[in-house]
């Protein structure tokens, strides 16, 4: 059973800074992709950050590029979110997700098999 546990959300001040984690079982990682994407209140679930997860390459929304990074752990199975100058924009439940393989990195959320429960960013002005 493929499992993917996300914690590190919380409230932070603009500008701010926060790691989301991942940690991922049940799913041979090894051609995997992993991805984020976010939901705020009355919005659409949309794309944020994938990367393979052997690092071969990685892909951002406009929207974050440049302050936002994908890291992973191969010991502990744990792919992360660093966020960094955070805006109130960025507000929003974030949804770790994995897809067992796939020939081009995906943005779509329809093109990922295994979701987390979510973790509440708050970012205030």
């Amino acid at each position: 059973q493929v499992q993917l546990v996300e914690s590190g959300g919380g409230l932070v001040q603009a500008g701010g800074s926060l790691r989301l984690s991942c940690a991922v079982s049940g799913l041979t990682l090894s051609r995997a992709v992993m991805g984020w994407f976010r939901q705020a209140p009355g919005k659409d679930r949309e794309f944020v950050a994938a990367m393979r997860w052997s690092g071969a390459n990685d892909y951002y929304a406009d929207s974050v590029k440049g302050r936002f990074t994908m890291i992973r752990d191969f010991a502990k199975n744990t792919v992360y979110l660093r966020m960094f100058s955070l805006k109130p924009e960025d507000t929003a439940v974030y949804y770790c997700a994995a897809a067992a393989t796939r020939p081009v990195l995906p943005t779509s959320r329809n093109e990922y098999d295994y979701w987390g429960q979510g973790t509440q960013v708050t970012v205030s002005s």
